[in-house]
């Protein structure tokens, strides 16, 4: 996660502290492996390392995103997560898993216009489309006039280059791995007959090298992440050395 020093022509500048939290769970956990199957309960356990004060939008105040690696041969499955106010692991679940912590403030201001790096990012590729409806329907959710819809494949492509390119990177390269749809369950309609709704995202990682073309605008993408989804763990973009 560390780039070499910027060139001495570059301004760098890193606007906040920022710290990456590694996670590897214990998969003798109770709590670990029902995170790993509910999504809405690893998103309250994550948020369990933020203040408790923080009021509304707990996460975004806490400048809190993070991505789930899935188990390899060598390592149990791991969670990332990078927050801007110092994480409190004092409220984890017991024996939950091992936790390190690195400061990301070299890598910020290590981003320079040319540089070259290694980019991974577990997004929610979907594109936001209308929904006829019956107008005057008493039973309908004025917030499902819009449905998201995942997009696969050439579509999830040309998805994350739009968003790479607004991030201020180049893409040279690209490896997509679907990840697979995760749930969440939204407000039920007030139709005593309907079934409840679940909203359903797909995730899909991006691997490859790129290019930094602004450096500002990749600071904000680093910051607040990119695309919906960020709750449930999808966003965080994470850049290495090439």
């Amino acid at each position: 996660m560390t780039l070499p020093p910027a060139p001495a022509t570059e301004t760098a500048i890193a606007p906040v502290t920022v710290t990456l939290t590694r996670i590897r769970l214990n998969r003798n956990s109770p709590d670990a492996r029902r995170d790993l199957t509910h999504p809405h309960n690893l998103h309250k356990t994550v948020m369990l390392l933020a203040p408790e004060s923080l009021g509304e939008h707990p996460r975004q105040k806490a400048g809190l995103l993070f991505r789930l690696e899935q188990a390899t041969e060598d390592t149990p499955p791991t969670l990332l997560i990078q927050s801007q106010l110092p994480p409190d692991f004092s409220h984890l679940p017991r024996a939950y898993g091992t936790t390190q912590t690195r400061d990301l403030t070299p890598m910020f201001r290590a981003l320079a216009t040319g540089r070259s790096v290694r980019y991974r990012i577990t997004a929610n590729a979907s594109t936001r489309r209308k929904v006829k409806v019956l107008d005057g329907d008493p039973f309908f959710d004025p917030e499902a006039r819009h449905k998201d819809v995942p997009l696969q494949g050439d579509d999830a492509l040309a998805w994350w280059q739009r968003k790479a390119v607004h991030a201020g990177l180049s893409l040279t390269s690209t490896d997509i791995t679907p990840v697979g749809p995760f749930r969440r369950p939204v407000r039920k309609r007030q139709n005593a007959h309907s079934e409840p709704d679940v909203f359903r995202h797909a995730l899909t990682r991006f691997d490859g090298i790129a290019t930094i073309t602004d450096p500002d605008q990749l600071r904000h993408a680093l910051l607040t992440g990119i695309g919906r989804g960020k709750s449930y763990g999808a966003g965080l973009l994470s850049l290495a050395p090439a």
